[in-house]
């Protein structure tokens, strides 16, 4: 929290008071809060006990917490499972934006929680490594359902405690936040950001309130795209697309069969679009939107170009550059964060702008072309792929899908080609009519086989990486694209575009 510049702090699940102990030792100015006056007085006794600290203690339930503690604060903390506590859900909303309200304008909410969906879904175990049981106390659920878990805690003198809590679900959670106003939400499992292999015991959810009157100021993104970042450094999300999506290549495929791998289908789009191009080893090539970068490398390792990686997700971009290393690539790619609505490279500085599926995902793709214009050099190439309405679809008919990926709208065919025409871009003829190749029947195709895809790992184990709650939206989600298609409401395919040498 140093990093943040944080200093004051409501602790509102004060318990016996380690946690506000820890944190003024930690030298933060310290509030201590909990609806049990007998926990209070606890806490005051352990804090004159472990190194005289003098907590400063508040009687007060989440759901009035601006009624019975003043002030503003850097950040609040509710740990110790203490959340799952609540048993209403308009309890829980009414605690949550009670902490929202208290927080400064760029304050955080830290909250942790059992893994529940562990519980629910594969049955219970625990490493008892980070939390303040201890080896010597035995915990485990008598019973689980969606409504109820009740822990029995035995206790090496024989004691048995046993605690109710409200099974929480991690997006369940993670979705709370967001509706009452969290605009960036974090969540780590067991101190980790990434937990790919294993199943962690706790969650803990860094939610910032990050309020910001100049969405377009340095360093700041726009809704749509804080959106698509979020989701895309979620732990689901990386597990999901790594393991089911193709692993390196996580975009649409060109499809031989119905069988075909999804990475080989990936990596024929690729294939394809790089050997438009005609690319050398002088060449600068941007990706916009690169995901864990199989592009990337591939194109790189193929032609000996240079490649800049921009993407917006923090945990892609790690495991992109994981993977470059690996490959003895680090040189050769820079992979930086950020988004293609406000690209951080020069006027004119790059030979080819290359994304696929990405552009979807702004609430300005105007915006996203006309960065496009600028960072290339006159003469340079622009191709990219990307889902999009067929022209003439009106919004209405996409809505599940909108709502899926949080839009107002899509891009479209008629789109695109007016746009870069009207910025100074010239077809290439050779990819397809104006520019653009319609590929519609592979969206079909691929959305079809990540939805078989994902049915198969689901039935071999998939649960035991991804949430049975994200893996439920997924399936719907690629339902309605599968249906969008068939219907010819929606479309995709290959865009290939130069700028004018003389604009």
């Amino acid at each position: 929290m140093r990093k943040r510049g944080v200093r004051s702090v409501l602790d509102v699940a004060t318990g016996t008071g380690f946690h506000s102990v820890r944190l003024l030792e930690a030298g933060f100015e310290t509030v201590s809060a909990d609806g049990s006056a007998d926990m209070l007085a606890m806490a005051f006794e352990n804090g004159m006990k472990n190194g005289d600290h003098i907590l400063r203690v508040v009687q007060a339930d989440w759901r009035w917490l601006n009624r019975d503690v003043h002030g503003e604060y850097d950040a609040i903390v509710c740990l110790g499972n203490s959340f799952t506590h609540l048993f209403s859900e308009r309890d829980r909303r009414k605690a949550l934006a009670e902490f929202y309200a208290m927080l400064k304008h760029d304050g955080i909410l830290i909250l942790d929680q059992r893994n529940y969906d562990a519980m629910l879904d594969r049955g219970f175990s625990s490493k008892h490594t980070f939390y303040y049981c201890g080896d010597d106390v035995a915990v485990e659920p008598e019973y689980v359902d969606e409504g109820l878990c009740r822990m029995r805690y035995n206790f090496p003198d024989e004691s048995v405690y046993h605690l109710n809590m409200f099974p929480l679900r991690k997006e369940y959670t993670r979705r709370l936040m967001s509706d009452v106003g969290f605009q960036k939400i974090d969540t780590y499992g067991d101190f980790q950001h990434t937990y790919r292999d294993e199943q962690p015991d706790f969650f803990v959810h860094v939610a910032e309130k990050e309020y910001r009157i100049d969405e377009g100021e340095e360093g700041g993104y726009s809704g749509a795209v804080s959106t698509a970042r979020s989701y895309y450094n979620s732990p689901d999300a990386d597990a999901f697309y790594s393991s089911v999506w193709g692993g390196e290549d996580i975009h649409i495929g060109l499809y031989e069969n119905a069988e075909e791998p999804i990475a080989d289908a990936s990596r024929r789009t690729v294939e394809r679009m790089g050997s438009r191009l005609g690319l050398t080893s002088e060449s600068v090539v941007l990706d916009l939107g690169s995901g864990f970068g199989g592009s990337a490398r591939y194109l790189v390792e193929t032609y000996g170009c240079r490649a800049l990686a921009l993407n917006l997700s923090e945990v892609e971009n790690q495991r992109h550059k994981e993977l470059n290393a690996a490959r003895g690539l680090t040189d050769r790619i820079e992979v930086v964060d950020g988004s293609f609505e406000d690209i951080p490279f020069p006027d004119s500085s790059v030979d080819v702008v290359w994304s696929q599926d990405a552009f979807l995902h702004s609430g300005d793709r105007i915006r996203v072309l006309e960065e496009i214009s600028r960072v290339l050099k006159p003469g340079g190439q622009l191709i990219f792929t990307d889902p999009m309405a067929s022209d003439g679809t009106p919004v209405s008919a996409l809505q599940p899908i909108l709502d899926r990926i949080h839009l107002d709208d899509m891009g479209s065919p008629g789109f695109y080609t007016r746009e870069l025409r009207r910025l100074g871009f010239s077809a290439v003829e050779e990819t397809g009519k104006g520019g653009f190749e319609d590929l519609r029947e592979q969206l079909v195709n691929h959305y079809g086989r990540v939805l078989q895809e994902t049915e198969r790992q689901e039935a071999d184990g998939l649960a035991a990486k991804v949430s049975s709650d994200y893996l439920a939206q997924m399936k719907k989600g690629l339902t309605h694209w599968v249906d969008g298609g068939n219907e010819r409401r929606l479309t995709w395919g290959i865009f290939h575009f130069t700028l004018d040498a003389g604009r």
